[in-house]
This record gives structure tokens, sequence and C-alpha cells, in this order.
């Protein structure tokens, strides 16, 4: 079968960047009035999730430095519900895979899972937050504010969900995940305010991304600003959301997928499926065959969300450790997530299968793009039949002329 001709294209993004790290980090613990609340020797508990978020290592770094120089001794606690297997080992091993360790961070890491109950919603929910939280002398809470895969509220992914389904190990992970989604949207916001009440919480520090997944800014919040804050803090992360630049597609490939890509692998918002029963589905992009290729290392076989995909490689479905992802997906109870598509020997038979889905006699024809993955969408490589449209895009720049595609011996894309 004869495949279509790509070329590589630029679309401009959000660019708004953090310049220097250490400076904005002090700026925004300050704005959070986190030096009024501790004092000389306290420990203070930072919260440090499994997401990729950009520069985290040196984000980290900078807050545990502002810290000790303030006379505290910091320490991390992964915050991350049931991820890296629900294990302290896991959990531990999920940071080194995204450069946060005790000695490439400065600050131990305390990575129990115990928890305790701290209070219960009106709807009957026990809230649970980490031991090592609840001992500490202040915790600062930190995560980037991001649209959540699955929910849609004034809260979604951010410093509220940091607090109730982060902290709160993999017990209250299963406990929030239990209500699904208009639980979490109805649940969160009022288990926020009992973990703000009963935790030693001094601050939180928000992290918004650019479209190159770089900081664009960190936030500092007053405890008692969270709640307050954060929905437009999500509205702003929002808007500047790097998105594909076509409404629709007939073949959407992936080269990654991945936990440190986003939390169900893929980013629902970028491929237009949610998949979530009794959710509505995203009205664009409308993309026929979702082809992915690949999991990230840093996902340490947690190929949650492939079954967002249509059809996959057999090197994925080899990679995928089973009883992390069991463990990942039922503690969300959106098992189809984890439901294993087609799978093919490589790339070459991947693309070619998704034509023939496509039922397309003429491939030049056929309106496919390829991205490295759903959180890098800077550079793509389109199809010919996407470039009448590309070029018509003022945001879009044409980096190359069409050429075929290369594959190696293996039959995968070079």
């Amino acid at each position: 079968m004869e495949f279509p001709r790509f070329v590589e294209i630029e679309q401009s993004l959000y660019a708004r960047r953090v310049a220097d790290i250490p400076t904005a980090v002090v700026r925004a613990l300050a704005a959070a009035g986190v030096e009024r609340r501790i004092r000389r020797g306290d420990r203070v508990a930072i919260t440090v999730g499994s997401r990729g978020i950009a520069s985290l290592a040196e984000i980290t770094r900078a807050v545990t430095a502002a810290l000790r120089e303030r006379g505290a001794r910091p320490f991390i606690i992964p915050a991350m519900g049931s991820h890296g297997g629900a294990t302290p080992e896991g959990q531990t091993a999920v940071l080194a895979e995204l450069g946060v360790t005790s000695q490439s961070v400065g600050a131990p890491i305390r990575a129990s899972m115990a928890v305790a109950r701290v209070g219960k919603t009106r709807g009957g929910m026990e809230v649970l937050v980490s031991r090592e939280a609840l001992r500490a002398d202040g915790v600062i809470v930190m995560n980037r504010i991001k649209q959540h895969t699955d929910i849609v509220g004034q809260y979604e992914s951010g410093l509220v969900k940091m607090l109730t389904v982060g902290l709160g190990k993999r017990d209250g992970a299963a406990a929030m995940h239990s209500l699904q989604c208009p639980g979490f949207r109805d649940e969160m916001p009022e288990a926020a305010r009992i973990v703000l009440r009963r935790a030693p919480i001094v601050g939180g520090l928000a992290i918004l991304e650019n479209g190159h997944d770089e900081p664009a800014e960190i936030v500092g919040l007053a405890p008692g600003d969270i709640l307050a804050r954060e929905p437009a803090l999500l509205r702003r992360a929002r808007r500047h959301a790097p998105r594909l630049p076509f409404s629709e597609l007939g073949v959407l490939i992936v080269d990654w997928i991945g936990k440190d890509i986003s939390g169900v692998g893929l980013d629902t918002h970028v491929i237009g499926r949610r998949m979530i029963w009794n959710e509505p589905e995203f009205r664009e992009p409308r993309i026929r065959v979702v082809a992915a290729l690949d999991v990230t290392p840093g996902s340490r076989g947690n190929a949650l969300g492939l079954g967002l995909a249509d059809l996959i490689t057999d090197r994925l479905r080899r990679k995928m450790d089973v009883t992390t992802l069991k463990t990942n997906v039922l503690h969300t109870g959106w098992l189809n997530r984890a439901k294993t598509p087609l799978s093919f020997p490589n790339d070459r038979e991947v693309l070619r299968a998704s034509l023939l889905a496509l039922g397309q006699p003429d491939p030049r024809r056929a309106r496919i793009a390829r991205v490295r993955d759903t959180l890098h969408l800077a550079r793509l490589w389109i199809s010919e039949a996407l470039l009448p449209e590309a070029r018509r895009s003022p945001r879009i720049r044409l980096l190359g002329e069409p050429t075929d595609l290369r594959f190696d011996r293996r039959g995968n894309l070079r």
C-alpha cells in the first residue's frame, strides 16, 4: 500500500517563560506568606506529584533551598494517589524518573503510604491525608494547574486535587475516584476545605506552563486563597493550553503515550476523546483513528490510556506492566482506558491498518498528523492532504517540502 508524503510544520503557541526559577520561587513563597508561618527548625513537607511538570526538579530544589535559608528542614512527600504501584518504593522510583531524588533536590523523601482520617464530607466521603504530612510542622502544596483529562469544573488538576487525591495516597485517591466525575466536582472542593483546616498547610505553589512545556508562571497562594484563586488560574491555563492546529483528522499518530505526558497517557483535550460513562465527549477535534506507537520509560510500564487509542504496536503492548496498570485503572474506575486495542508488529503495519480503517482508496487524500506526544505540539508532521489548510493558517510555518516516510529495518518510523 502506498503511503502519503509528509511535511514538518511548526505552530505558534503561548510562549511566556519563567527566566529565573529560583527568584520566581522565592517571590512566590513570599506572596504565599510562607515565611510568616514557619519557624527555624520546622519540618516542612513539599508535595511532589507524578506528572511530568516542566523543570520539576529545578523548582523543587529552589523550594528546598529557600526553606533551608529560613532555617527550616524541608522534605519531600510523593503526593500521587495510587501511582507508582501504590508502594513507597514505586512512588520514590516515579520521582526519580522525573529527576527528583534526595540528592538532586537537597531534601529527603518520605514516601510512606500511611494515611489518617481528618474528616468526612457532607456526602459521606472520608477525607484521608498522608500521616507524614500531618506530622510535619508545615506543608507546601505544589502542583501544576492544568485542565483535567476527565473532569470539567472549577477545580480540575491543581492544588485542590493535590490536597485531596495526591495527599490522600492510595486510599484517599480510591475514595475520591469511587465517586466518578460528578463526585469529583461536588466533593473535591469540600474535601480540600477539610484538609486546609486539619492539615498544617502553610502555602501553595501553582505552576502554569506555556505551550512549549516550560514554566510560564509560578504563583504563590496563601492557604486561605487556594480555593478562591485556583479557578481563575485554571481558566488562564485552559486558554494557553496547546492544541492540534486541525479540527478534523482521519488519523493521529502519537509516538509516545505515558504517565509523564498526561495522567491518562494521552491528553484527552488534544485527541478529542474522554470515553467516560455518562460524561459528554468533546465537539472537536474529530479524529477517526488514533494510533499509539510506544510508552515512555518514565511511565514504568503504566500504559494507562492505551484504551483511548484504536491501534498500537506490539512493542507498546510488550512494555505494559499489567500489575501497575491494574492498580491505577481500578482506582479510577474508568476501566475502558486500560483495554488493549488491536496491535501490530511495527509502525509501518500500524499506519497500513490506519489507512485500511479509513476505507480511503487514495492515501494522498488521507488527513494524517503525527506528533511526538500530546504534550509537545509545537512541531508535528502532516500529510499532504492537510497542506492547503496549513498554508492558510497564520499560526503555521512549513519547515520543509513533502517527503516520503522513512522506516528502519524493523519497519519503525525514523
